[in-house]
């Protein structure tokens, strides 16, 4: 018995707020669970116990009852005996008295033993039944608190996976926007190219007319033809 109450005992003395603490580092809800099936294991125990101690406390009040009864019936013959003058009568009632009342102490001394041993039953039930009933409280919340972490998690994972698609889709565009520009610089390129010998050519044309309108005019002072 005295096992039990220090195994109940250690379960009524821990500290729920680290089981949920660790409970939530883990991610699981194992150890919650492991120690809920700790403490109604053990609530079972003592629910047995408290019900065989109880049994025993009434056996043991009855007995002291009939031998306390047995006890005042034999004192009341004592004083019969006494005042009829049988001192020997008045004796062995003296004699069974003192047995008898021994013997109803003892059941007394028992009864009370396990009165108390009772008692300590109770209370660590009542104790143990208002841990576990907070411990299931504290587990929906850390169930709550889990789910809502995982929930987060999830939508970590996936705001990041859309992270790396943005970065992805940014670079293609980048790709292609670097392709557009790079064409168009080619095409900037060859359109500067294409200007420049127009600008060359309608130069030279520009330079031979000149040239030609030069010489004519020579040949018209030279009188040439």
């Amino acid at each position: 018995m005295a096992s039990l109450l220090e195994k109940v005992s250690t379960l009524i003395s821990a500290n729920l707020h680290a089981l949920i603490d660790a409970a939530l580092k883990a991610n699981s809800l194992a150890v919650i669970d492991q120690y809920i099936r700790d403490v109604e294991n053990n609530l079972d125990s003592l629910t047995d116990a408290a019900a065989t101690v109880g049994g025993q406390v009434k056996t043991l009040k009855r007995k002291y009852d009939e031998y306390a009864k047995a006890a005042a019936e034999l004192d009341r013959n004592i004083d019969i005996f006494l005042s009829e003058g049988k001192e020997e009568l008045a004796a062995a009632a003296q004699a069974k008295y003192n047995s008898t009342m021994r013997l109803a102490e003892s059941y007394k001394e028992q009864y009370e033993r396990q009165q108390n041993e009772y008692q300590k039953l109770m209370d660590a039930k009542l104790k143990l039944e208002a841990k576990l009933t907070t411990i299931k409280q504290e587990r929906d919340e850390a169930q709550a608190l889990l789910e809502l972490a995982q929930s987060k998690e999830i939508t970590a994972k996936t705001i990041r996976s859309l992270d790396d698609l943005a970065g992805s889709g940014d670079a293609d565009v980048a790709r292609i926007a670097e392709s557009i520009r790079a064409r168009l610089d080619k095409a900037s390129a060859a359109s500067e190219m294409m200007a420049t010998r127009l600008d060359k050519q309608m130069d030279e044309v520009l330079e031979r007319r000149e040239i030609d309108a030069q010489l004519s005019a020579r040949k018209a002072r030279l009188g040439l033809k």
